[in-house]
């Protein structure tokens, strides 16, 4: 375990990103390596072959599907107290995502049995907190009902739009919307996680001495889609989200997305299984 830690820091430090050294030492551990081969390498090709839709191949000008980063986020530095709250942030972010994810298993239990009823019970506990959440705040219901995305680039580029008091009613809000819907209805478990990350992170950023914002809102990202159990993806995600800044703020993403996980587990051990 040292010596694989010695050589993943050799490794980022020579190519100058530790994803790198990420992705190269799960190929390089071939766990499941036939299974893997079999599915991955078809992946592979399909991706790369898909691709060619959007990008354009000859004559074939491609799609053009917009692009996945935060805009008008630009380079930034990090200070000593943004590596230092990153890890109490993650696990914040962490605690409240796995409690979302387990009273949506909660709700997917009885839809099980009583789907009509737990259905329209979901839809009005989830529009009541985006009408409750509208009513207090003077802001669109909307915030708390659809998944984040839009509202991520907003809440990145003038997280002084909402205040401390919005913010946390948004988490509370969107986290109770977000936990009915997993179990009762269909869509996506992502941006939402993402979302409820970055509105922590911006409300750590209001109260913690020495916090930048951005640096905040990367590690609640992180924080939040990790504890889907998925470190690597999670990290990989939320650079492309960051766009240029994801140079600097990597060790940030890594070290949140990282703690997410281990604190996931941790509850996930001591409660109910994934």
């Amino acid at each position: 375990m040292l010596a694989a830690c010695g050589a993943a820091a050799a490794v980022s430090a020579i190519f100058g990103n530790p994803l790198v050294a990420a992705v190269l030492f799960l190929e390089l551990l071939g766990l499941g390596r036939r299974a893997a081969t079999l599915v991955l390498l078809p992946c592979l090709v399909a991706s790369g072959v898909g691709a060619l839709v959007f990008t354009g191949l000859g004559r074939w000008t491609g799609l053009d599907i917009g692009s996945l980063a935060i805009p008008d986020l630009g380079p930034t530095g990090l200070r000593v107290g943004d590596v230092l709250w990153t890890v109490p942030i993650a696990a914040v972010v962490a605690a409240l995502t796995w409690a979302v994810f387990g009273l949506g298993r909660r709700v997917a239990e009885s839809a099980r049995t009583r789907l009509l009823a737990t259905t329209v019970g979901a839809g009005v506990v989830a529009a009541t907190a985006a009408m409750g959440y509208g009513a207090a705040t003077d802001r669109s219901p909307t915030e708390v009902v659809l998944s984040g995305q839009a509202t991520l680039g907003v809440l990145a580029a003038a997280p002084s739009a909402w205040s401390t008091g919005a913010l946390v009613l948004l988490v509370l809000a969107k986290g109770l919307a977000y936990a009915v819907c997993l179990g009762a209805f269909r869509g996506g478990a992502v941006f939402p996680a993402i979302f409820l990350g970055a509105a922590v992170g911006v409300v750590a950023s209001t109260a913690a001495p020495g916090l930048g914002a951005v640096p905040a809102l990367a590690a609640g990202m992180a924080a939040g889609v990790a504890v889907l159990g998925l470190p690597v993806t999670s990290i990989l995600l939320v650079v492309l989200l960051l766009g240029e800044a994801a140079g600097d703020l990597m060790p940030v993403v890594i070290l949140a997305a990282v703690t997410a996980f281990v604190v996931e587990e941790a509850l996930t051990a001591r409660g109910s299984p994934r």
